[in-house]
């Protein structure tokens, strides 16, 4: 399903398998993205875990056991693949073993009840997390080497606005009628089915269609601590560090992200349809902004669409507190799908644009393990702000984060100005 080409002979071979490697990714991004967003977005999981277990706090510990998965495994995958010419092998392994926790997830619902249902859904976000994590850095990495620069926030916008408008249609079903009737006897567990066969489509598609050139910019091969005991030398680049900084911060602001739905539940409801018409909302703003942040983005820098996702984020939670209305929840959703789009994109590939070729691998790990730590972190302490003091503290928190977030951003010189 690959082929490698001599290193003198790498550039050639990007540009020659461009269309091919585009599309592989577009398909990808399209279906897996639209099952990924039925489970990753704020609205059905934390739902299905409040459903669940009756408890805002147990919500938080669901998130952090998600977030805490992905903390252990992306330097682990960082480090098996940083000496690798050709990634795309373990990636379809790293891949598959994320969609088989998704098939779990499902099974789970439909299997078991009572405590045993509460157990066997923690601990497979578990390992849902340690896939997700691990897929992020394998991807990203493959991503690096077969689009160029100044093409993947085009790639990525238009990916994830196709795959978006196919989530946002299937959202508002799955709450309407997979949920509100109860389908198969677990209207949630038939949604995370639906995950499961589209994401499985699209890896099918990455393997089948996508050609990867052989890498002579690869890192020797070394045991775990010795990639860990680089860390200095990758913290040492101030930008990359004010980087790392500014992302943590935005991660502690993102613990208040499960608790979006169950606020607004608070509010107007919390059965299938009111699910599924927010999750509308929230998936429809992702959709039509990606091609706005995509543009953006190639044409300005990630580090604009990084600000302008973290301002409207913030006005986002504000209209989400102040305006307590159905129509009001709407247009929170709007924005906060639009704003956390926007900010997963500029995340996501600003850390591809620092540094060395050969340290992609690495920073890719190091960048997403952080990210694990905090998001391990955040939900729980979220979830216990959330019940013993209500959802305005944990809000005004998460705003005061991303304040912090948008000044260091700021500061922040854009890695493609830099000599």
């Amino acid at each position: 399903m690959t082929h490698g080409a001599a290193p003198e002979s790498t550039e050639d071979f990007v540009t020659a398998n461009l269309k091919r490697n585009y599309t592989a990714h577009f398909l990808d991004g399209m279906l897996s993205f639209a099952g990924f967003r039925l489970i990753s977005t704020p609205t059905f999981t934390p739902a299905y875990l409040f459903l669940l277990t009756g408890s805002k706090a147990l919500v938080g510990v669901g998130s952090s056991l998600l977030q805490a998965g992905m903390m252990l495994s992306p330097m682990l995958i960082a480090a098996a693949l940083s000496h690798r010419s050709l990634v795309l092998p373990a990636a379809l392994r790293v891949g598959l073993f994320m969609r088989l926790m998704i098939l779990a997830l499902a099974l789970t619902g439909w299997m078991l009840d009572g405590q045993s249902a509460i157990a066997a859904t923690f601990l497979v976000l578990f390992l849902l997390g340690i896939g997700t994590g691990g897929q992020r850095v394998a991807f990203n990495l493959l991503l690096s080497k077969v689009i160029p620069i100044r093409r993947r926030g085009r790639l990525q916008g238009w990916r994830n606005f196709v795959g978006g408008l196919i989530a946002a249609g299937m959202s508002y079903l799955a709450g309407a009628w997979l949920i509100e009737g109860n389908f198969l006897g677990n209207g949630y567990a038939s949604v995370f089915l639906l995950t499961f066969l589209l994401s499985c489509a699209g890896l099918l598609a990455i393997g089948l269609v996508m050609r990867e050139p052989r890498d002579s910019a690869v890192a020797p091969r070394q045991p775990l601590f010795a990639h860990i005991a680089t860390f200095p030398r990758h913290l040492a680049d101030r930008d990359f560090r004010a980087f790392l900084i500014a992302q943590s911060t935005c991660t502690l602001a993102r613990a208040a992200a499960p608790f979006y739905i169950l606020f607004a539940g608070s509010k107007i409801g919390l059965d299938g349809h009111a699910v599924g018409s927010l999750a509308l909302c929230f998936m429809a703003a992702d959709t039509v902004s990606n091609l706005l942040w995509g543009r953006i983005g190639d044409r300005a820098g990630y580090r604009l669409t990084y600000m302008l996702a973290v301002a409207l984020w913030i006005a986002s939670t504000l209209v989400l507190m102040l305006m307590p209305s159905a129509f009001g929840m709407a247009l929170a959703f709007c924005g906060l799908g639009a704003s956390i789009s926007g900010y997963l994109m500029s995340q996501q590939t600003m850390v591809l644009e620092f540094g060395a070729r050969e340290d992609v691998a690495m920073r890719l790990g190091l960048t997403n393990t952080l990210d694990g730590v905090v998001s391990a972190i955040g939900p729980l302490f979220g979830g216990l702000v959330a019940a013993l003091f209500g959802y305005d503290p944990l809000f005004i928190g998460s705003i005061v984060m991303l304040s912090v977030t948008l000044m260091l951003l700021l500061r922040l010189r854009d890695p493609r100005t830099i000599a």
